[in-house]
């Protein structure tokens, strides 16, 4: 496929598992490490590959092949030391992006100084989707890779007699339509819709873009 990443998994956790699954449903090759063998073994039927290692090697690491990933997520549970030094022999090794899920916000800042591109505190990632869920009527949710992007859900009224054309989305606002409900129906989706059809009051459009204009815009 095209725009298929490789990525890597060190810590088979749950965070760390679901955030590979995820990506492999998604149709990307997933690699993942981690020393615990039954972990390992939930894995080995849903990741592309599957190894059990102990990550603080950097030995381990390049025999892995953790150089040729063009991402990895390190989610090695409480050890803020292990993370920090993962993460240090990643940059090393010439990983394009290093993302670390992390405690807290020292533990975020120290990761910070050793040049990790994102750090993730999942806590706050939750609770920031929530709130959003809440404060903006829908809001779907981020994208993994780019907390600063969501899908949302507008119902069409004051652009009710536009067409998508005529609306200039892109242009005006840096959001995509990516998806139309039928109707305002719940479950037929006609996605990539076409630019000159007339949108009706109460359809339900499915828009990507920045989280924060999207909670300005009035379809």
């Amino acid at each position: 496929m095209a725009g298929k990443l490789q990525i890597g998994i060190i810590g088979l956790g749950k965070f760390g598992f679901r955030f590979g699954k995820a990506l492999v449903d998604l149709g990307h090759d997933v690699v993942g490490v981690d020393t615990d063998m039954d972990r390992v073994k939930m894995a080995q039927n849903v990741f592309t590959q599957v190894y059990q290692a102990d990550a603080i090697e950097k030995q381990a690491l390049e025999q892995i092949g953790f150089a040729d990933m063009t991402h990895v997520l390190i989610s090695v549970g409480e050890s803020i030391a292990a993370s920090a030094m993962i993460s240090m022999y990643l940059k090393e090794m010439g990983v394009p992006s290093v993302w670390v899920k992390a405690i807290n916000d020292d533990h975020r800042k120290l990761l910070l100084k050793i040049g990790v591109d994102r750090v993730i505190i999942p806590e706050h990632m939750a609770a920031k989707e929530f709130a959003h869920r809440l404060a903006v009527p829908g809001f779907i949710e981020y994208l993994p890779f780019d907390r600063s992007m969501a899908l949302k859900e507008l119902t069409v009224k004051n652009w009710a007699g536009k067409t998508l054309k005529d609306l200039d989305l892109t242009n005006k606002y840096g959001i995509q339509v990516i998806a139309i409900k039928a109707d305002g129906g719940r479950r037929r989706f006609r996605f990539i819709p076409r630019a000159d059809i007339p949108l009706k009051e109460g359809q339900v459009l499915v828009v990507l873009g920045k989280a924060e204009v999207l909670g300005q815009v009035k379809p």
